[in-house]
């Protein structure tokens, strides 16, 4: 029975996808069967920034129905943008024509710990001639500066001010083409240049850009709008500015990230689940590691299954840009190494701070030893970077129920999955978080067998 412990049946009904903030999960089952992934949070947010600046309405679909893409839509709407549900289920029509300016006050209320609102810069620039920042939130996984951001635009031609308010950003002279080398292939960075470049005057060259395939499913947008980018070898991308574009109609990319987490949970928990939507080509790094690990799929057209081949098996695993192993996919891969024969090393080079959640995995029994400054190995490929760590895991162990609280989105999910393999009954707080980025959670959690109750 997976009910809201302690209230009646009507709030269960009207409440249960939202008020699940505190599961007790009782672990120790494989959990099997289907699910399904729709269009990547990554992708869906910043295709909806994308809609600004077009002269006519957009229809994106696929949409995922998660909390970052309702933070989107209500600043969108904020900013005067009509946002309607559309013709068929996961669908939006957005029209930018009554498009105006907003407050600092009614951007952050919106916002709340969201980073995207720095995305509306260009837009909000091209069609208003100013854009407003307020202070950024995000998941606490490291230092995400916006100095790539700011950098980018001034090249631009913007003039960048800040107050106690947060930051006012202007083009007095309009906006012109750039040339601009990153000095890390950002994706926030990245995005930040398409939405700018498309349609200012002349030619920017990006160089050092992030290729992810979101970041190409984006350019697919803006391409459909009107714009002309070409991408060219070693990650540099060529923008021409048009004078106009028009609206769009388009189908996300499908959810790597989720697709992921979800093929670490049938690792874990030595369970056999389909994900269906996922796709081959965008998580080929992926499946490389997860077949090292003792994994086992089957790549369907509709989508892939998984589950284990054999007992688990320790791995090396680099974390990288694409089309390297990405940060979000070690966190939960890391609860489905606690329980292989051996020692596996992860490490983590993009954020220095998303290994503090193996400490609640250790209070379940993992053993688990974080190298604040890294580890240096003569089998590595990724070059190291200062603000590397290093996670060392030795298994296997058997996990044990816990109390523990979500620090953030994919180390939040990495907790659910440790749960749902541990033996007895862990307390599961602050779960909303994922409701970022995993659309109806207890649903697929029901669809997959698991065994838990919704306490608070």
């Amino acid at each position: 029975m997976k009910s809201l412990v302690g209230v009646d049946a009507e709030s269960t009904a009207l409440s249960r996808e939202t008020a699940g903030e505190v599961l007790a999960i009782r672990g120790g089952r494989p959990l099997t069967g289907r699910v399904e992934v729709k269009g990547a949070k990554n992708l869906a947010t910043k295709a909806m920034v994308a809609a600004l600046l077009g002269e006519t309405a957009s229809v994106l679909r696929d949409v995922p129905d998660i909390s970052d893409v309702q933070v989107v839509r209500s600043l969108l709407e904020v900013h005067g943008v009509t946002v309607r549900d559309g013709d068929e289920a996961g669908s939006l029509r957005l029209d930018p024509s009554g498009a105006v300016s907003a407050h600092f006050e009614e951007i952050d209320a919106h916002a709340g710990a969201s980073r995207i609102p720095i995305l509306f810069c260009g837009p909000l620039l091209h069609l208003l001639g100013e854009a407003l920042i307020p202070d950024l939130g995000g998941c606490r996984i490291g230092d995400r500066p916006i100095n790539f951001h700011m950098d980018a635009l001034r090249a631009f031609g913007a003039v960048v001010d800040k107050s106690y308010e947060g930051i006012r950003i202007t083009a007095p002279n309009g906006l012109h083409g750039a040339d601009i080398e990153l000095p890390y292939p950002s994706v926030g960075a990245t995005e930040q240049v398409l939405l700018t470049a498309v349609r200012a005057r002349g030619v920017t060259e990006l160089r050092n850009a992030a290729i992810e395939p979101e970041i190409m499913d984006l350019i697919a947008v803006l391409q459909k709008m009107g714009a002309i980018i070409s991408y060219e070898p070693n990650r540099v991308i060529l923008i021409e500015g048009v004078e106009k574009l028009r609206g769009y109609d388009h189908r996300c990319i499908f959810d790597r990230n989720e697709a992921a987490s979800w093929a670490c949970a049938a690792l874990a928990t030595d369970g056999d689940i389909f994900v269906g939507g996922a796709r081959q080509q965008e998580m080929l790094t992926f499946l490389n590691v997860f077949r090292k690990a003792g994994g086992w799929f089957d790549v369907h057209e509709d989508g892939i299954r998984f589950r284990r081949d054999d007992a688990l098996k320790p791995v090396m695993v680099e974390t990288d840009v694409h089309p390297g192993f990405m940060t979000d996919w070690q966190q939960p891969l890391i609860v489905a190494l606690t329980q292989a024969a051996g020692t596996s090393v992860v490490h983590e080079t993009v954020y220095e701070n998303r290994l503090g959640f193996t400490e609640a995995l250790v209070q379940m029994g993992a053993d688990i030893v974080v190298h604040p400054q890294g580890l240096a190995s003569p089998e590595r490929r990724v070059p190291r970077r200062a603000l590397e760590q290093a996670a060392v895991i030795t298994g296997p162990t058997p996990l044990h129920g816990a109390d523990v609280v979500v620090p953030d989105l994919r180390g939040g999910y990495s907790y659910l999955i440790a749960a749902l393999a541990a033996e007895g009954e862990s307390i599961v707080r602050n779960v909303g978080i994922l409701r970022r980025g995993y659309e109806k959670l207890l649903d697929k959690l029901d669809a997959l067998g698991a065994d838990y109750d919704v306490v608070g």
